[in-house]
């Protein structure tokens, strides 16, 4: 097993040559095992700059954040504040959804999980003020219910903001400060920022993307998302350090490294206990906790979250049995490709875990009837077509609209092969993955209701 030492140097010989290969402009890594900690960071911050990355860099984590919001909702729980079992109207008797039985029944419980069942990727911008997340939950009333609250996981942005409006009521101020308040401050972070106007006093990434995908990442046209998703994952910077030192906390039973309480004994730990098992899309963990994803790898417990917001991603892992936690940090090109390397060398040297491998097509298809398929998925941000041609092959066309299509997504067609059961993978790698789609449900009529891939899109036709 490897030594913090050789970690350190294997992330200097090894990183750089990652970034480099794989269009990457810049990431920064930190590794805790045991207390001792060893990082790196490499490339740059911005490439119209040329500014350095540092480990005291801040990169946006992206929807590690949920993990963060969580751990704020877990705390007015300690605090006999909330009840995750209530409906949420209790604490915010205005929540309206298209579904109103639906409304009147969804828990915070059910919110953390990510089993409300409503439309979740909607990105609505309600302003820069600290009244955004108020106005963005009342912008939910005509959402539509997918399924009934508690019936499976799917993926909810718009959930975790209606928790972030939770914790703004439950404790009178903004989201941003109960950030600061109740975990920045007790943490002692000196790298974190909840926003674009703590994130320009440090160094701080910016997100980079691709024109064409032969073409090299250049600088975003902005820094992030709207702040009105903020509990969801839109604003908050952090250096891998001080995400580790949040995790660290979690690891060490709710306790911070001075030895204050954060969440009470036990609290830690059932938010890493399973509430809902995940389809098998490849990427995603087997089953989710409160805020947490979580992973079973070599039959090690392995608990995380990954992030994106506009050309960052943000990559953690923690094995809590070993008390290691790994964050990586990025700004472009295909990080997942970077991801893959850097956690399965130091899984398997730190925790003797191996990663599953990459999910690639089979050579050999198993023949499927693909009427149970064919017919077109809708959501809020892309329609979902899948087809079949005269040789028989399965074809889905996405069609993006709301924000991906502002944001300049095309549409694409990509051919999908039969892994097994009612699971498909890409024929052809995205960024290096064969992305994962499962067909669920049933209409009645032998037809699959939803398309999966995190995410539940249902059938429209």
């Amino acid at each position: 097993m490897s030594t913090m030492t050789e970690v350190g140097g294997w992330l200097r010989e090894r990183l750089p040559a990652l970034l480099a290969e794989h269009g990457v402009p810049g990431a920064a890594v930190a590794v805790s095992l045991d207390g001792e900690l060893a990082e790196y960071a490499t490339g740059v911050l911005n490439t119209a700059t040329g500014v350095a990355a540092t480990t005291d860099s801040l990169f946006q984590i992206g929807s590690i954040t949920k993990v963060w919001t969580a751990t704020l909702l877990m705390q007015l729980v300690d605090d006999g504040l909330l009840d995750l079992d209530a409906p949420v109207r209790r604490y915010l008797p205005d929540f309206r959804l298209a579904d109103e039985a639906a409304a009147a029944a969804i828990t915070t419980r059910q919110l953390l999980s990510h089993t409300a069942g409503f439309e979740g990727d909607l990105f609505t911008d309600t302003g820069r003020g600290d009244d955004c997340v108020e106005k963005y939950v009342a912008t939910l009333a005509d959402t539509a219910q997918l399924f009934p609250p508690g019936e499976m996981f799917s993926y909810n942005n718009a959930g975790y903001c209606v928790l972030g409006r939770v914790v703004e009521v439950l404790r009178g101020k903004a989201y941003d400060d109960c950030l600061r308040q109740h975990l920045f401050a007790p943490l002692g972070l000196a790298h974190a920022a909840a926003d674009a106007y703590e994130a320009i006093l440090h160094r701080a990434a910016v997100g980079h993307l691709r024109t064409a995908p032969d073409a090299d990442p250049r600088p975003a046209p902005v820094w992030a998302l709207a702040r009105s998703n903020a509990p969801a994952g839109a604003m908050l910077a952090t250096s891998p350090r001080d995400l580790l030192t949040f995790v660290g906390m979690h690891l060490a039973g709710g306790v911070a490294p001075d030895g204050t309480a954060l969440l009470r004994a036990g609290t830690a730990t059932a938010m890493r206990r399973p509430q809902v098992t995940v389809p098998d899309v490849g990427l995603m963990g087997s089953a989710w906790g409160l805020g947490w994803e979580l992973f079973e790898w070599s039959g090690r417990a392995v608990v995380g979250h990954d992030g994106g917001t506009v050309g960052q991603s943000a990559f953690l892992r923690a094995v809590p049995d070993r008390n290691l936690a790994i964050a990586l940090l990025t700004n472009g090109g295909n990080p997942v490709a970077v991801y893959d390397e850097v956690y399965r060398h130091l899984l398997r040297e730190l925790a003797d875990v191996e990663m599953p491998a990459p999910r690639t097509p089979p050579a050999r298809p198993t023949p499927v009837d693909a009427g149970r398929y064919l017919g077109t998925y809708g959501s809020e941000v892309a329609d979902l077509t899948v087809t079949r041609d005269a040789d028989g092959r399965l074809w889905l066309e996405q069609t993006p609209k709301g924000v991906l299509a502002d944001l300049g997504e095309r549409p694409e067609r990509v051919e999908l092969v039969h892994l097994d059961g009612d699971t498909f993978v890409q024929a052809e790698p995205r960024l290096g993955v064969h992305l994962s789609h499962v067909f669920v449900g049933d209409t009645g009529d032998g037809r699959a209701r939803y398309v999966h891939s995190g995410r539940a899109t249902r059938r429209i036709s």
